[in-house]
């Protein structure tokens, strides 16, 4: 998706992020550490931390979006990182995606993910993971499901936040040809 969505509140503009968003950024995820499930963090990292963490998904070549709509500056981002680190992992991602408190149900979430799947299927990534905090974030499950991720499984109170125990959903979509062909370029043999 390159350009204007159009959305109920105005066009929605979905680019990569820029070091000058990190402040955006870093407020957005603090807001949902602080009030919300869908990260397991119990304190928001500090502006210096997320700009580490910016700069680890750049150097890996994968795609770090932001949102904004209605001229109002950045209200959302989302990012791919590797869904593990060891080499048997490569082609498999997994995605991160929050959205500013006063403007979630506005379609943010909805373009960042078509184009974040967009851009990791150009890449050659094969497979991308969600790991959804809290089995009760329908939200999130029914977004991820409305671009084909099916249900891979539910870590049954692996978290510990704001005084209860919370599961972990795992939502997972082939992208581009998925396991039925070789990653380009083939291994060696």
């Amino acid at each position: 998706m390159t350009g204007p969505v159009p959305a109920a509140r105005g066009p929605i503009r979905v680019r990569g992020a820029k070091a000058g968003d990190l402040r955006a950024i870093t407020a957005i995820y603090a807001h949902h550490v602080r009030h919300g499930l869908a990260s397991f963090e119990e304190t928001p990292p500090e502006l210096e931390e997320m700009e580490r963490r910016f700069q680890a998904i750049l150097a890996r070549g994968l795609p770090f979006l932001v949102a904004e709509q209605d001229g109002g500056g950045v209200q959302g981002y989302a990012y791919a990182g590797p869904y593990r680190t060891r080499p048997a992992y490569r082609f498999s991602v997994e995605n991160s995606l929050y959205i500013a408190p006063e403007a979630i149900g506005k379609g943010l979430g909805k373009a960042l993910l078509e184009d974040l799947i967009r851009r990791c299927t150009d890449l050659g990534c094969r497979q991308m993971i969600a790991i959804i905090g809290d089995s009760e974030n329908w939200p999130s499950i029914r977004l991820h499901e409305s671009f084909g991720f099916r249900h891979a499984g539910t870590l049954s109170a692996v978290g510990f936040k704001f005084g209860r125990w919370v599961d972990s959903v795992i939502l997972q979509r082939a992208l581009g040809d998925g396991e039925t062909s070789l990653p380009e370029p083939a291994p060696a043999g």
